[in-house]
């Protein structure tokens, strides 16, 4: 056990030797400065490339400080312990921001905790049909964003791209997105309609959207 003061109130060291875990509880209003103190004692003195550096969850930064925040917490891990663990990794445990999930997870070595059945379909998509697999992990965020947007019940692809301001996507790069995520359970399309495929906004699942969402980005961060 050791204590760490550098940049705040002494906070106490446990290791689990059995199971390879050494952890500091710094509280919940711990900086940033704090969280990076702890992680270098740990690593201090530790052979590089041998411990795993996970961040349990940065949601709670994201919620107490802003998205920007948690990017720039991630970034500053990165480059101060990058090249000294052996990955730097974060956890799943998303009930909020999709922004924060795909700015973030772009960044790490891994994402881990995705959920099992949103990460066996991504798999499926990916081998069934890689085209539109691309699609949905590059545009899932802007997709979430105009369904959400959207005031129509039964739109149109186009009609969801439209409520999007400065959109990356086209209304055809959207409709494939849209497609992917009712492939994975997201959403799902509205009747049997003739013509242009209409979306029920009214079936959308959010919280599954975020599972593939992580699920993605787990899937992105292990190729």
């Amino acid at each position: 056990m050791n204590g760490i003061a550098r940049s705040g109130a002494t906070a106490s060291t446990q290791v689990v030797p059995n199971n390879g875990l050494a952890y500091t509880v710094l509280g919940r209003d711990a900086g940033s400065e704090r969280v990076l103190d702890a992680v270098d004692d740990h690593l201090d003195g530790v052979p590089s490339g041998t411990v795993d550096v996970v961040i349990d969850d940065v949601a709670p930064v994201a919620a107490r400080d802003g998205v920007d925040a948690a990017v720039a917490f991630a970034d500053r891990l990165l480059g101060r312990f990058g090249d000294r663990a052996n990955r730097v990794a974060i956890g799943c445990s998303f009930e909020g921001s999709a922004e924060l999930l795909s700015r973030v997870g772009g960044r790490v070595d891994a994402v881990v905790g995705a959920d099992a059945d949103a990460t066996a379909a991504v798999e499926r998509l990916s081998r069934d049909d890689p085209t539109t697999f691309g699609y949905v992990r590059r545009h899932w965020v802007e997709a979430k964003r105009g369904i959400e947007t959207c005031d129509r019940n039964y739109p149109q692809s186009k009609q969801v791209h439209a409520a999007l301001t400065d959109p990356e996507t086209t209304p055809r790069t959207l409709g494939a997105t849209l497609s992917g995520l009712v492939t994975l359970g997201a959403l799902e399309t509205w009747g049997d309609t003739v013509g242009p495929t209409r979306y029920d906004l009214t079936a959308y699942r959010p919280e599954r959207t975020l599972a593939v969402g992580a699920a993605l980005e787990a899937y992105v961060s292990e190729e």
